[in-house]
């Protein structure tokens, strides 16, 4: 299986020089309904014989149903263990095509074409595989690093203006917790002065750091979990109704929420705290948090950072660094979950 390297390149050939490496016996393109119009023609051109696969786009397709789809895709075309899945797309097809990669015949290749802003700094780093399961996200998964991930921000041209803001989350959250030089940089900025090209660089060498020293999450990897806790229990709830929320929303409302709860256990200064809530709020407006308070800590609880009872956070220590494993108490969520609610953009 992979080892993870990371390619930064604008013109997608480095393509053809890895895979000739791998002397694979039959090489597979993973596309979902968005990408395969989009971005897929990109890979199609440098890319030699291979086979097409084409599941439906979107977070409610996340499950096992689709895995079975793909798993049969792969069956009936032949794949055998020595062939690779090269699978373009964001952050949902990278997590689900790698699991299904993961564990076709027990583990062919892959590699990840992330074409999303969230994919590129976020979901395509890290070996972090896999699907949501009764509403929970990432509920069944594995970890399992692909043989490369080929990064092409020219591919962030094609997203829409919310696709890339989503994506943005994550920046602001890697520096938030690793980098508050680079946080001063981008809390200056609205979205449309950001530099894509040093943030996607930033954010890969920064996670790849962080995830070589912690590859399976016993430790200094959950840092990359601020925002999440909160995060995934308001994208899972969102997902039923009126207002489903993209990821990097859902993370954006959870680092002002996990903040508050910071700022109460006096890890962060007040002034840090607004600087925080202030832009994220600028950036993101402000998300309808249609569940009560009872609702989302039910969903906290099936966390899979927590340990027994106890809901456990990331949260930010400062600006630029972080701690793990930190209880967090009923009070402190439902006056945090107050604070963004009452909170006037």
């Amino acid at each position: 299986m992979g080892h993870g390297k990371v390619i930064f390149n604008t013109n997608l050939e480095e393509l053809t020089s890895v895979l000739g490496a791998g002397h694979y016996s039959k090489i597979g393109v993973l596309a979902d309904s968005n990408t395969v119009r989009k971005c897929y023609p990109l890979v199609r051109d440098v890319l030699a014989s291979h086979e097409l696969l084409v599941v439906p786009a979107g977070e409610k397709h996340k499950n096992l149903d689709t895995c079975r789809d793909i798993w049969q895709q792969l069956t009936d075309y032949q794949f055998d263990r020595h062939s690779l899945l090269i699978i373009v797309g964001g952050g949902v097809i990278g997590d689900m095509g790698g699991f299904c990669a993961a564990t076709y015949k027990r583990g062919i290749d892959f590699m990840l074409v992330p074409t999303t802003l969230l994919a590129q700094v976020d979901a395509s780093v890290g070996g972090k595989l896999g699907i949501d399961f009764d509403h929970y996200k990432n509920h069944i998964g594995v970890f399992c690093e692909p043989a490369a991930t080929v990064i092409n921000t020219g591919f962030l041209r094609t997203l829409p203006v919310r696709e890339l803001r989503s994506g943005f989350a994550e920046v602001i959250k890697h520096c938030l917790i690793g980098d508050a030089s680079r946080w001063q940089d981008i809390s200056t900025c609205d979205l449309e002065g950001q530099d894509w090209e040093a943030l996607v660089h930033h954010s890969v060498e920064f996670k790849k750091s962080v995830t070589a020293q912690d590859p399976k999450e016993k430790g200094l990897r959950k840092i990359l979990n601020f925002g999440h806790t909160v995060g995934h229990a308001a994208e899972t709830f969102a997902l039923t109704g009126a207002h489903p929320l993209f990821h990097g929303e859902a993370v954006a409302l959870g680092m002002i929420i996990e903040a508050h709860v910071a700022l109460q256990k006096n890890m962060i200064t007040r002034a840090a705290f607004e600087a925080i809530a202030g832009y994220v709020f600028q950036i993101f407006g402000k998300a309808n948090l249609d569940a009560n308070d009872e609702t989302l800590m039910a969903l906290m609880a099936q966390d899979k950072k927590n340990r027994g009872d106890e809901i456990r956070m990331a949260l930010p220590e400062g600006i630029g660094q972080a701690k793990w494993d930190i209880a967090v108490s009923a009070t402190e969520l439902k006056n945090a979950f107050q604070f963004y609610r009452t909170y006037q953009t």
